[in-house]
């Protein structure tokens, strides 16, 4: 009888093993309790065991988590270089793209964004040919795409460095403050009453004027002008200009660039 029982045990013993199965395949990120296994624990209890990565701080990982589990974060290649704009002579948009040099494993946080777009205009058509610009509407983006170095001579001194126009925003389309895509989020800090920067820099700086498209220039300080955000037309408002300055003294949120 007791060969029969410890037979009997021994069997028992080997269905729970199989059963179990410890990490193996069921690797989690940050503390999920559906995580779970029935097998040996670090600590050498029998029992509910977990392979989420926030065991390592309970202390109640299955005896294998550090042998199925090990994170492997993602790793992406650098940016590639800035596209040409989608459409030359008008408001439209340039690209960026990164690839996925290596993929999160066992419950690692997931690749960061892979591909950015920024508003953009080419100055020549694909012939090489200058293009005419219309009056209309500033055509602005955020500083943070437009942070063209300006030309230096021989001395180091900016050659058309450009200036900076400060405006009273007077007034904003809806369409701004809804927008959640990683290229025009900066859209949303328009809030009216505000001062905002927007810089005059080459290419957009017109050569024969000295300004750029919507500046106000030629307005009375009165006069309200109308503004539009490049990425998304529906994203427009009114503003007034302030004054003219050398340089853009605003917060980085309140701060744009013509183009």
């Amino acid at each position: 009888m007791e060969i029969v029982y410890f037979l009997l045990l021994l069997a028992n013993l080997g269905e729970r093993r199989l059963v179990s199965g410890g990490c193996l395949g069921q690797c989690c990120s940050g503390r999920d309790m559906s995580c779970a296994s029935t097998d040996w624990r670090m600590d050498r209890v029998y029992g509910t065991c977990y392979c989420d990565r926030g065991c390592a701080t309970t202390l109640d990982c299955c005896f294998d988590y550090f042998s199925h589990c090990p994170a492997q974060a993602c790793s992406v290649t650098a940016w590639s270089f800035w596209s040409g704009c989608a459409e030359p002579c008008q408001p439209s948009w340039r690209r960026r793209v990164r690839h996925i040099a290596e993929r999160p494993a066992n419950g690692d946080e997931p690749c960061p964004t892979l591909e950015e777009r920024a508003g953009c205009m080419d100055y020549r058509d694909r012939r090489g040919t200058l293009c005419r610009l219309d009056a209309g509407p500033a055509f602005i983006t955020s500083l943070e795409f437009g942070k063209a170095r300006p030309k230096m001579d021989n001395f180091g001194t900016p050659l058309d460095a450009g200036f900076c126009v400060e405006f009273s925003l007077e007034s904003r389309s809806p369409h701004c403050a809804v927008e959640n895509r990683p290229h025009t989020q900066w859209m949303r800090y328009f809030t009216e009453g505000f001062t905002v920067c927007v810089a005059c820099q080459p290419p957009a700086m017109r050569n024969h004027t000295g300004g750029c498209q919507g500046d106000g220039q030629e307005m009375n300080r009165d006069a309200v002008l109308q503004w539009q955000a490049v990425g998304n037309p529906r994203c427009s408002g009114t503003w007034r200009r302030i004054r003219k300055t050398q340089q853009c003294n605003c917060p980085p949120q309140h701060s744009f660039v013509f183009i």
